[in-house]
């Protein structure tokens, strides 16, 4: 099996329900999506561009999806933390996804990749 796979086929449940409910919401947001391993990291490219990736919170142990050029989007339920181009996203994987959150987010995310 791949990195990429193993990514999400190694963790233990919910949140492997979760990380592949997020994989194929994002994968369905936009079909030029394209899934790959990168910097060791589950991401999403758009245009050669990293478009967000999925990882897991060390201290919580929930999903996230970090945004990139999240840095640009102003949203309350975006976290900054400490980075400088991306922000998280945090899913509780014992909730329902926030799918409508999620793509509301990924059309401000869109605009700054598409120079709009």
């Amino acid at each position: 099996m791949k990195a990429l796979d193993n990514f999400y086929f190694d963790k233990e449940e919910p949140v492997k329900a979760c990380l592949l409910a997020l994989k194929a919401i994002i994968a369905n947001y936009n079909s030029e999506f394209e899934p790959r391993w990168y910097y060791r990291l589950p991401c999403f490219m758009y245009k050669n561009q990293i478009f967000c990736y999925l990882w897991i919170d060390k201290k919580t142990q929930f999903p996230y999806i970090a945004i990139g050029k999240g840095i640009k989007i102003n949203h309350p339920d975006l976290i900054l933390g400490k980075r400088t181009f991306t922000k998280l996203l945090m899913i509780d994987p014992n909730e329902d996804i926030p799918i409508e959150k999620i793509h509301s987010i990924f059309d401000m995310a869109m605009k700054l990749y598409n120079g709009k």
